[in-house]
């Protein structure tokens, strides 16, 4: 199995130099499997495919900086959150409660993915507390959390 692995980074070497970046690939499979040769090839492409899928697919800088900051060293974790994060912005572009926007957007102001799920379950939860009946555990609810309709939900059901 070494000697499919050595072979296989031979070839791929003779027929393109190995950048910096590229080399870091197999620093990663070496580092991640270092008894297991087939699991360091199947690493290294796999590292390898999202180096490349980063250099040249990724355009937008503001989700490539958040992807750097969580994962310096593993390109295929880094195209993953890319992925997550790119979908999160324009999903967010898109919500149309500017209310439950606002507080995702001021909770999680630098993370595309923790402002989606803070909105949808914002929204969620204002649905909820929108059709409960105005009893005194929804008043004490609004009054301990105005702003926050997930704790609002979650004090209004222990209320009661």
């Amino acid at each position: 199995m070494k000697r499919i692995l050595i072979a296989t980074i031979a070839i791929i070497t003779a027929l393109s130099p190995l950048s910096g970046n590229e080399s870091k690939c197999e620093d990663i499979a070496r580092r991640e499997y270092p008894n297991d040769a087939r699991m360091q090839e199947y690493i290294y492409k796999k590292q390898l495919a999202a180096y490349r899928y980063i250099k040249t697919t990724a355009k937008d800088s503001d989700v490539m900086k958040i992807a750097l900051h969580e994962y310096p060293n593993d390109y295929s974790m880094q195209k993953y959150t890319y992925d997550k994060q790119l979908a999160a912005k324009r999903y967010m572009a898109k919500v149309t409660d500017r209310e439950v926007k606002g507080f995702a957007l001021y909770e999680y102001p630098n993370d595309y993915s923790m402002q989606k799920y803070t909105y949808d379950k914002q929204l969620s939860a204002k649905d909820y507390m929108k059709n409960q009946p105005n009893n005194s555990a929804k008043k004490k609810a609004l009054r301990e959390y105005p702003k926050d309709y997930s704790m609002q939900e979650y004090i209004y059901d222990r209320t009661l």
